[in-house]
């Protein structure tokens, strides 16, 4: 398979997966805030947490983003031969 075709796949099998995945959380956390807002003892709480989930997730996803746009996933073998030859100069050198 070449390189665009699995590209073409991947962001076709990206798209079929991840599209209805946030549609139904996005549903379940407009239903969690309606239940909140009829709740008069200070439900709000168990939104926070769900908040910050979710903004830790957005940190990680532009992490893997950059990662991803510098390339630093295009020779994913080159660094267990690095470390391997830098421990092979290390013992050679005690």
């Amino acid at each position: 398979m070449n390189r665009s075709m699995a590209w073409t796949v991947t962001i076709v099998f990206g798209v079929l997966i991840l599209i209805p995945s946030m549609l139904g959380f996005m549903m379940k956390f407009g239903e969690l805030v309606e239940l909140t807002k009829g709740v008069s003892d200070g439900g709000g709480f168990a939104i926070t947490p769900v908040v910050n989930y979710l903004l830790a997730s957005l940190g990680f996803f532009c992490l893997l983003l950059w990662a991803a746009l510098n390339g630093m996933f295009r020779d994913l073998e080159q660094p267990k031969y690095l470390m391997l030859e830098n421990e092979r100069e290390l013992d050679a050198n005690v």
